[in-house]
């Protein structure tokens, strides 16, 4: 309140018995003057509302405010002294607060994080930074006029809670469009959980140095607060924790918010910042992108796959560099056609999207593309690039860059050295890649083959082109998984990709795709530690984490790998992880089946309906997926049998698959899981160990799970469970010593 503003209405000389000094605040309902108490000798503010004189309403109103402040107990509320009444005009008499408003304070520049840890935990319908003021003394809380109940964590007379206000303007929303509340805005009922969203959506204007929600109208405002998330923050552990938090407060579900204001401040707390020097880093917003699919102009067979290809390859360039999160060529695909900002802004979770058109003339391919904001539509660049078919890598290399330099991604000198790394040497074989590309986008065995069949044809041309070794080693691996020839098509994935590392050790595509490859060789503790090691410096890669998810299972890291995964779907919602896997080993089968939503499995889906109790739906399922090949179609088929009552069928359908899955030891888990049921235990165990040898570390699980009770009483089964702690406290101490428990932000 001690700023002085430029006077629009003439400034009153006395009030009462308070002398006018200055005017310190004025805005469309209202002025505030700082005024002076002879009697007591002491600086006051004295609050005026402009159409007091002519409406009841607006009397009303002041009056309300004034009683509810009356009734706040608390060292952070403004107080409130005295309400006058000089003819027809109506004044509130309040505390006098030396210093500035919390948005003033954010005009300078984000806040650091030990400025941020303030109080939030007041119960109040308006909070805004504007009506946060900023003391010697510590943070005031202003503006009661929408005040309508309290919080247990402020000592307010019970009988406030059924105090009536009305609003701060006449037909005006409750409420201030930034900080509302969706309940709000959709003109619900704001109890106590919409505080709550305030003070989230203040803590991130406080540590962003910008609102959650914001935009150039009213409405686009709403919008974003009914359907958008704000962009992740980053900048150190501590700040991520915190944006954690806030993600909580900020939840669009009253019920999925913390329940109290006390209880966001316990959280709040627990954010540690006495042995770190993160607090004096910069806290940066994270970019979300998505490129969508180019529109072909004029239909030709031989360019159409660019349509695909260019957005994709635009993305994977854009993957390396940690300021931007770019959402997945699978996803992007879901919007082909009709462009619609706000649809795509919603589900995509994004804040930029690339669209464009490709037209071929003669030997010239010419490609138009737009960045554009969403949900606002506003335009940041447009442009037209043109090249021939010998030179298609020219149009991703300069529109990479547009991009990154229209969205002012800071690149630190990893990123600015890898950004441009793997360059190409063949204009043909760049075709064939990304030919390759648009192929594998539809993920069966039939597209794996031809996919396979043109990134070897790229290799020819040009084999030192690292991304292209990375992609053959991942359809490799799928064929391995669903197609012929299992150990012959691992050791081809698993040549790839070392060549794709010895050409570019930090080739992002190829870290984050090899983990499935080590894991299955016995090596998860060793990609636990190279992931973790990546993480320190690629904090915004959701791929990374996704990898970790399944690297830390397979060392019975399990609480760590739900925790990669909720950070992993914090930085893209939309990204796979193997996490459903996870919730079946630890026995939480109803999570397990909601990983898969309204989509259907392979096989874990089924075994998570049987666990609840649902054996006809997975019956009905798994007599729908008996197409599927490979390893796979075993345990399936071996499921299926054993609901059917058919034994027999269930054994011979392992005997089947087992030496399908032998580089597949979680597949062969679940054999396991078959053969105790049907009464084969010594075989069931023989499994679980040769599973425990091959580096799946399943001790906590097999304790745990009910299929397995049988084996508790075999001689060799303590035997195996103490082997497999040996190699997990080996892990652990792996997983310790790369500082997994901060990287992953467990408590």
């Amino acid at each position: 309140m001690a700023e002085e503003v430029p006077s629009r209405t003439p400034i009153p000389v006395q009030v009462g018995h308070y002398q006018i000094r200055r005017k310190i605040g004025e805005g469309g309902m209202g002025v505030v003057y700082e005024g002076w108490d002879g009697r007591l000798g002491r600086a006051v503010a004295i609050k005026a509302v402009r159409e007091a004189s002519k409406s009841g309403d607006a009397r009303s109103r002041l009056w309300r405010e004034a009683r509810s402040l009356a009734r706040v107990s608390h060292p952070r509320v403004c107080q409130v002294f005295d309400v006058l009444e000089d003819g027809n005009d109506l004044f509130l008499v309040l505390e006098f607060l030396d210093g500035q408003s919390l948005a003033n304070r954010i005009t300078s520049g984000s806040i650091t994080t030990s400025e941020a840890l303030h109080d939030l935990g007041i119960v109040h319908r308006d909070l805004k930074p504007s009506n946060v003021f900023l003391t010697r003394h510590g943070v005031k809380l202003l503006d009661f006029g929408l005040a309508r109940s309290t919080s247990p964590a402020l000592t307010v007379d019970a009988d406030q809670a059924g105090t009536s206000t009305a609003l701060t303007g006449p037909g005006q929303i409750i409420g201030t469009p930034q900080y509302m509340a969706p309940e709000q805005a959709s003109g619900g009922t704001a109890g106590p959980a919409a505080d709550i969203f305030a003070a989230g959506s203040i803590l991130y204007e406080m540590l962003a140095g910008r609102p959650a929600f914001e935009s150039s109208s009213c409405v686009d405002v709403l919008y974003a607060v009914l359907h958008h998330d704000p962009p992740p923050l980053s900048g150190s552990r501590e700040i991520e924790a915190l944006d954690h938090m806030i993600r909580l407060a900020i939840a669009k579900r009253p019920e999925a918010r913390y329940s109290s204001a006390r209880e966001m401040l316990d959280a709040v707390n627990t954010v540690s910042l006495s042995s770190s020097t993160a607090q004096a880093l910069q806290t940066r917003t994270v970019a979300r992108l998505i490129a969508l699919p180019f529109r072909v102009l004029k239909r030709d067979e031989e360019t159409d796959f660019l349509a695909y290809s260019l957005p994709d390859a635009i993305s994977s360039s854009l993957s390396g560099i940690d300021s931007v999160i770019v959402r997945s060529s699978l996803l992007a695909a879901r919007f082909e056609g009709p462009v619609d900002l706000k649809r795509i802004a919603t589900e995509a979770e994004v804040d930029a999207i690339l669209t464009g058109s490709v037209l071929r003339a003669g030997d010239q391919i010419r490609v138009t593309c737009q960045l554009v904001e969403a949900p606002s539509a506003k335009m940041v660049w447009s442009e037209t690039v043109s090249s021939s078919m010998q030179d298609l890598f020219k149009i991703q290399d300069e529109l990479s860059q547009r991009v990154v330099h229209s969205l002012m991604l800071p690149l630190n000198e990893r990123e600015r050295h890898t950004f441009r790394r793997d360059v190409p040497a063949s204009a043909k074989g760049y075709e064939f890649y990304l030919r390759a590309n648009q192929i594998v986008a539809t993920r069966t065995l039939e597209n794996m083959r031809l996919a396979r069949d043109l990134y070897l044809q790229c290799l020819d041309d040009d084999p030192n082109y690292a991304p292209a070794w990375a992609c053959l080693g991942r359809v490799h691996r799928f064929i391995e998984k669903f197609g012929e020839d299992p150990d012959q098509n691992f050791k081809w994935a698993d040549e790839a990709f070392r060549k794709a590392f010895a050409l570019n050790p930090d080739l992002a595509i190829a870290h984050n795709l090899h983990t499935q490859i080590e894991c299955d060789q016995g090596r998860a503790r060793q990609a636990i530690v190279r992931l973790l090691d990546r993480a320190r410096s690629r904090r915004n890669d959701p791929d990374l984490f996704a990898g970790l998810v399944q690297a830390c299972r397979y060392c019975d890291e399990l609480e760590a790998s739900v925790a990669a995964h909720q950070r992993a779907r914090h930085l893209d919602p939309h990204v796979v992880t193997s996490v459903a896997h996870t919730y079946f080993l630890l026995g939480d089968y109803q999570k397990t089946l909601e990983c898969y939503g309204t989509k259907g499995g392979f096989y874990l889906d089924c075994a998570a309906l049987v666990m609840l109790g649902d054996k006809e739906t997975a019956l009905t399922k798994l007599r729908k997926r008996e197409h599927i090949t490979g390893a796979v179609q075993a345990i399936i088929q071996s499921l299926r049998a054993y609901l059917e009552g058919d034994f027999e069928e269930c054994l011979s359908a392992i005997e089947v698959g087992e030496p399908l899955a032998r580089k597949d030891p979680e597949c062969l888990y679940y054999m396991a899981r078959h053969l105790a049921q049907i009464d084969q235990r010594e075989r069931a165990l023989k499994i679980l160990s040769s599973v425990i040898d091959s580096g799946f570390l399943c001790g906590s699980a097999m304790s745990r799970e009910p299929w397995l009770a049988s084996l508790h009483s075999l001689p060799d089964y303590s035997l195996l469970l103490h082997s497999a702690d040996l190699r997990r406290n080996q892990a652990h101490a792996s997983f310790l010593e790369a500082g997994g428990p901060q990287l992953l932000n467990i408590t």
